[in-house]
């Protein structure tokens, strides 16, 4: 494998032309697409749209007659194939915390009739807000429900009996990017008598989802990565048609009413997937998600899955052969059906070499313990990026161009 075969590869990939619909910084090797997309180019013309015309010369106005009022379910529409949903199943809203809280809230009480069931089940290496969210629901609603952490994959199955309510899993670990077998898991709790809620923070737009096809039972996720929605851009969450009725969430908002304007002191819940809403929307943050589904609906998560496979394979097989003899581990899955579209490997300094990367215009980022996170975006990366980076990684470790005492902002 050479550069210009890379080149070629770039050249016959279908998915090259949609890169150009992206604003990426001039030499710059984006690689953290898993925790912030990039910039659709159509994005600042809509935010301007919004804040300028929609905004400014409307006003109030725009509720009806841009739309306004109905953005939620109509973005839920247009992302559900991405997840194998069907319209009236989503909608977009809130942060993926808050749309969290929502679900288990309403998984539990699915399974309010089972008195014995007080469990959550999840993985310890869950993304961590989804455990707090699972701790802080158990102890406000205080009627003896706990959170079991699950340490091995292989013991998730083991964890899941007579007591368990919930399952709750992240489709894609987010250190890792190992992804869980959603069909045989989704299963496996019905089958014992428990409830599926899935965070798809690094499924959505990155692998194809089938939540319906996979029997999964509620679903949440965030906009702002693979779906290029924007920083703290709002996320999603799906309740299937066959859970919508019983479908309870205690954060009751004006937006879930079934008649928002009579504006009635008692609260009494509309019917469908508007349930999952609370509060008035941030609608220029709304109408940027939109300029990323744009970009997918010009192509298909085949397509996307082929070329992430392709180029986290490239990338893999580079890091070891061209990196060989230095202290790099791979943590991610080599089986394309457990590898999500993210690669990490751990480094005895993976800060610092991190640190070093990013100076040299390879953005990943990094997560403890030693974790060096590259995801790969098939809309916009490309083959000689993959090419180009893994070059200027071994020159790094090659030359220990790296300062160990590099200094940790907040954000790693």
């Amino acid at each position: 494998m050479t550069r210009d075969d890379c080149l070629a590869r770039d050249a016959a990939d279908p998915l090259a032309p949609l890169r150009g619909q992206f604003d990426l910084p001039p030499g710059v090797i984006y690689l953290d697409g898993n925790s912030l997309g990039a910039r659709p180019r159509a994005a600042l013309a809509r935010a301007q749209n919004v804040i300028a015309r929609e905004w400014g010369i409307d006003l109030i106005k725009s509720w009806n007659t841009a739309g306004w009022f109905e953005l939620p379910r109509r973005l839920g529409d247009r992302l559900a194939p991405l997840i194998g949903a069907a319209a009236g199943e989503v909608v977009v809203t809130d942060s993926t915390s808050v749309n969290l809280f929502k679900a288990l809230a309403g998984a539990l009480h699915v399974q309010a009739a089972h008195a014995e069931r007080k469990v959550i089940v999840t993985e310890r290496s869950n993304f961590p807000t989804d455990i707090y969210m699972a701790q802080g629901l158990s102890g406000w609603l205080e009627r003896g429900y706990q959170v079991r952490l699950v340490d091995r994959v292989e013991d998730i199955a083991d964890a899941v009996g007579p007591d368990t309510a919930v399952l709750m899993l992240t489709h894609v670990n987010y250190r890792t990017g190992y992804q869980h077998d959603m069909a045989a898991l989704s299963a496996l709790a019905r089958e014992r008598g428990a409830v599926t809620v899935w965070d798809l923070a690094h499924s959505a737009g990155a692998v194809p989802v089938a939540l319906a096809r996979d029997g999964a039972d509620f679903a949440v996720g965030c906009t702002y990565k693979y779906l290029n929605g924007g920083p703290g851009a709002p996320a999603f969450i799906w309740v299937p048609r066959r859970h919508q009725a019983q479908f309870v969430q205690p954060l009751s908002g004006w937006w879930g009413h079934a008649a928002p304007f009579d504006m009635a002191p008692h609260f009494a819940p509309c019917d469908g997937i508007g349930r999952a809403l609370c509060g008035t929307q941030p609608i220029v943050s709304l109408a940027m998600v939109e300029c990323g589904l744009d970009v997918f609906a010009q192509t298909d998560m085949a397509a996307i899955r082929a070329k992430s496979l392709a180029l986290t394979s490239l990338f893999i097989d580079l890091v070891e052969t061209r990196c060989a003899g230095h202290p790099l581990e791979l943590v991610t899955p080599r089986e394309p059906a457990r590898r999500g579209s993210q690669v990490s490997f751990t480094h005895p300094h993976g800060f610092a070499v991190m640190q070093a990367l990013i100076g040299r215009g390879v953005i990943g980022d990094y997560r403890e313990p030693a974790i060096m996170r590259f995801g790969f975006t098939p809309l916009y990366t490309s083959f000689a990026d993959v090419w180009d980076a893994v070059a200027i990684l071994k020159d790094i470790l090659d030359r220990e161009d790296y300062d160990v005492a590099a200094r940790r902002g907040v954000v790693t």
